[in-house]
């Protein structure tokens, strides 16, 4: 499945490339959007001996316009919920844990391409990712069972394909998504697709004025 969405997302990018040679895009000219999602991450292949989806997933994004704006950058940070059941011991434990919750926080480093279609805007996206992964786990003293979370390093990618239609004052929109970890959760590797929805709106005065903050005019 995950070769299948690579192809799509290879072949969605080269049609997205092809157009960026064309039309001028007037609305992300020189603008910045944030944009704020919720959905689901689902886990496919093994990684669904581990983890299983939980509402909700979420996202944080800022999309910046190059000089060229049908170019941007995308930094986001994605925020994952799973059920789990742990498959190998902890020596530092007594216990396995099954139908527990481990949580996942990572930040996406992307760049991408859009074409504007009137209102209707088309993209794709990828890069580099990382961030923390939290394992419940399970300690019984007495008769007390002590729930700690151990928490690692995760590195990945991420990639995206995705659309968003402009109201008068906000983008509503949807991008479905898959995200790769090179490190593994309990000896599987983590592939997940995500599914999100959500608005995206103009913050390009806000970050004007914090430039000015920062660097005011000597004028």
């Amino acid at each position: 499945m995950t070769k299948y969405f690579t192809l799509i997302a290879c072949f969605f990018f080269a049609i997205q490339y092809s157009f960026a040679q064309n039309d001028a895009d007037t609305i992300h000219y020189r603008k910045i959007y944030y944009f704020a999602g919720t959905g689901l991450a689902l886990p496919i292949g093994k990684t669904k001996e581990v983890l299983s989806p939980k509402l909700f997933a979420g996202s944080m994004g800022l999309d910046i316009s190059l000089k060229n704006s049908k170019y941007y950058l995308y930094p986001a940070l994605y925020m994952f919920n799973f059920d789990y059941d742990q498959k190998i011991e902890d020596n530092k434990y007594n216990h396995l844990i099954e139908n527990g919750n481990a949580s996942i926080y990572m930040l996406s480093l992307a760049g991408g391409t859009r074409k504007q279609m009137k209102r209707l805007n088309t993209y794709v996206y990828g890069g580099p990712s990382f961030g923390l992964v939290n394992e419940p786990r399970a300690q019984k003293l007495e008769t007390t069972v002590k729930i700690d979370y151990d928490r690692s390093f995760a590195i990945g990618a991420k990639v995206g394909v995705g659309a968003d239609y402009k109201f008068k004052s906000f983008f509503l929109g949807g991008e479905l998504g898959y995200m790769r970890h090179f490190t593994k959760v309990q000896g599987r590797p983590f592939h997940a697709m995500t599914l999100l929805f959500g608005l995206k709106s103009d913050i390009t005065r806000l970050g004007e004025k914090v430039v000015e903050i920062i660097a005011p005019s000597s004028n």
